[in-house]
């Protein structure tokens, strides 16, 4: 019996489409004690995973000179919205490398998107 066909995940339609290397903004639903805020998380994305339960993605940031990464998943109900800020150019699927890079070294530069001729 295979897991798809026991439960369908349902992918959360505030979630545009990604790709590791892009700059992203995370709004994110905060329940405290009896409130409720949103908080925002704002980085680079090193990786999707991508699976039957739905899959997730990690953003990482470099706040105060300590690195910080959060993994989202895609199903959640918590996360408000993402914004793409900026697509990178990347030719690796999981940017690990970065993680050894300073803030400033990890610096992607931006995809040029093609623009076709009619």
């Amino acid at each position: 019996m295979d897991i798809k066909s026991v439960v369908k995940p349902s992918v959360n339609s505030n979630i545009p489409q990604l790709s590791p290397g892009d700059t992203v903004k995370v709004k994110l639903r905060v329940i405290d004690v009896g409130k409720e805020r949103v908080q925002q998380f704002q980085g680079v994305i090193l990786r999707l995973r991508k699976g039957v339960d739905g899959g997730n993605f990690t953003v990482r940031r470099v706040s105060y000179g300590v690195g910080v990464e959060c993994t989202f998943p895609l199903q959640s109900p918590l996360i408000q919205r993402v914004e793409v800020l900026k697509h990178g150019k990347v030719r690796r699927a999981k940017l690990y490398y970065i993680r050894k890079l300073s803030a400033k070294q990890a610096r992607l530069a931006e995809r040029q998107e093609k623009i076709q001729a009619p």
